[in-house]
């Protein structure tokens, strides 16, 4: 390959760009552990990453008091729940729940800001000088949990925690947390943790420092940790998923023992279990399902929890009230991540049968499904920050943006325009189906609606419109895991730890009038030609091989 052409030279045979109808996404900068790093432990825990954004430090911290989740309902900003980072010098705008809009000012896209450190190649921190305001990315590799400057192009990491007992396998973070306590970590071994992530990245250690432990030596399950997740608007609650197909509901501010829950009588039903005491912690024993839970995710306003697990259904509950409202079936295979959009109408799912599903909630049952990857769905989003283009038409078409990786090691992004998704009426014994022309998924008979709780098998494929993806990019070498939306990037991470942070067309290359045009119409524009810095043609980039 020649060297004007867009080859990244850290990762030979991958491009740094893929063309978009909106404009070029361009590999900005990669982050990763520390060379010299063992991958024995790799093969059984995925890499995942979890964006945090640190506000400025409270002038005294508040204990949290005792918790119960909140029945409130208001959607909070989509942008402040899923990182509203700034790695760059555009102000990040999102707009609050009460519609107020508020603005975080980025550091320069061209090193760490004040105060900043790296690690040393003893893999300790050179400085601990940060005030711990700002962004930040934790990742998993092994048995460490790494934290980098989100805001800084340094590839390694600015602090490394150690785990002697178990690997972390996932992790969250709550940007609301009015006790310092905003990081919760899963280990292997089915403990979990609390700690504040500004008072980690004060300390120079390799050790947690002021950290909670739950789940102590097994005290309530000895199972594997799956995921965890903050409840939103509960003000310290949150859960956490086991490969034993339990979920635990847990108040950060009890300190109490944890209480014996008795064995489960059916494994294959749904139940819900309070403690004895209310003093305990865990509060509550959700059982999901029989076999693993391979992901959870809640809707912003924190009503509606989404489960998927290793028997392939996607399961919707209705949190405070501990109700299945809805599930269905993959196609194929287990379920392995979930997502809700921004609005709390739709959840994406994905996992071994290759494919991307789109679910209603208001319809209960799946609306469309995306074939694009090559293996499995290891991660899917919805983008939050992307705005679909002006039209000067006078339908009000809801266009979403979203996203999936996979185990082919591919990123592909998505559109999901509302007006476009029919419904079939019905279908003749051996025949064809039969679509209602134009009509909104919001719209099916009624009759079609299944009952509350009820658990669907897939309905046929030829029954459900079929999406394909406007763009497929080989984004890593290593098989994908992760992939979150932010302002102005998108970040991909693969299962041994590398990420990358993808920047998004800036904004005078937005939606260009040739471009916009065709893609109003739902399809993908046609490439156009690349030059080189030779003057010679390169090939368009929609679909990366290696």
């Amino acid at each position: 390959m020649s060297s004007a052409s867009p080859v990244n030279p850290q990762s030979p045979g991958l491009k740094i760009y893929f063309k978009m109808p909106e404009g070029r996404y361009k590999l900005h900068y990669e982050k990763t552990h520390p060379t010299g790093l063992l991958h024995y432990a790799h093969g059984r825990n995925p890499s995942q990453v979890t964006v945090a954004h640190l506000r400025e430090k409270p002038a005294t911290q508040v204990s949290a008091p005792p918790s119960t989740p909140s029945s409130g309902v208001g959607v909070r900003s989509t942008a402040a729940r899923w990182l509203s980072g700034g790695n760059g010098t555009r102000a990040l705008g999102f707009v609050a729940g009460n519609g107020s809009g508020k603005a975080w000012t980025g550091s320069s896209r061209t090193g760490a800001g004040a105060g900043s450190s790296s690690l040393g190649s003893n893999g300790g921190p050179s400085t601990s000088n940060y005030d711990g305001k700002g962004t930040y990315l934790i990742f998993n590799v092994g048995d460490t949990l790494y934290i980098s400057d989100f805001n800084s192009q340094d590839k390694d990491p600015i602090k490394s925690i150690h785990f002697s007992n178990s690997n972390p396998v996932c992790h969250a973070f709550d940007d609301d947390a009015k006790d310092g306590h905003d990081l919760l970590i899963g280990l292997a071994s089915g403990d979990i943790y609390s700690v504040s992530l500004r008072q980690q990245l004060q300390d120079v250690g390799k050790k947690l420092i002021g950290a909670h432990h739950y789940n102590k030596d097994g005290s309530t399950t000895s199972s594997r940790c799956t995921c965890v997740a903050w409840v939103p608007q509960s003000d310290g609650s949150f859960v956490v998923a086991h490969v034993d197909g339990n979920l635990y509901i847990y108040e950060k501010s009890k300190e109490g023992a944890a209480d014996s829950f008795p064995a489960v009588k059916d494994p294959s039903q749904f139940s819900a279990l309070h403690a004895r005491s209310n003093k305990s912690n865990p509060v509550a024993r959700w059982h999901i399902c029989q076999g693993p839970i391979n992901s959870i995710s809640f809707s912003m306003d924190g009503v509606y929890l989404a489960t998927v697990g290793r028997d392939g259904y996607l399961r919707v509950f209705e949190y405070l009230k501990e109700q299945l409202i809805f599930g269905g079936k993959s196609y194929y295979g287990a379920l392995l991540c979930c997502a809700w959009s921004p609005d709390g109408k739709y959840l994406l799912t994905g996992g071994e049968d290759d494919l991307v599903q789109v679910w209603s909630l208001e319809d209960r049952k799946i609306i469309a499904w995306g074939e694009g990857h090559n293996s499995w769905v290891s991660g899917v989003a919805f983008d939050p920050f992307w705005n679909p283009p002006s039209s000067d038409s006078s339908g009000d078409s809801v266009i979403y943006r979203f996203g999936s990786v996979g185990q082919d090691t591919q990123l592909l992004l998505w559109d999901l325009e509302m007006d476009e998704i029919v419904a079939p009426v019905r279908r003749p014994p051996g025949g064809s189906p039969t679509f209602s022309s134009g009509s909104h998924s919001a719209h099916w008979e009624n009759a079609n609606l299944c009952p509350v709780g009820t658990l669907q098998p897939a309905p046929s494929m030829r029954d459900v419109p079929k999406l394909s993806p406007l763009v497929a990019h080989r984004a890593h070498l290593e098989p994908l895991s992760g992939l979150v939306f932010a302002d102005v990037s998108v970040l991909t991470i693969c299962r041994d730890g590398h990420l990358k942070i993808w920047a998004r067309p800036e904004p005078s290359n937005v939606n260009p009038p040739v471009d916009a045009e065709v893609y109003s119409s739902g399809k993908p524009s046609t490439p156009q030609p690349v030059m080189g810095n030779d003057g010679s043609t390169l090939p368009p980039i929609q679909t990366q091989d290696c």
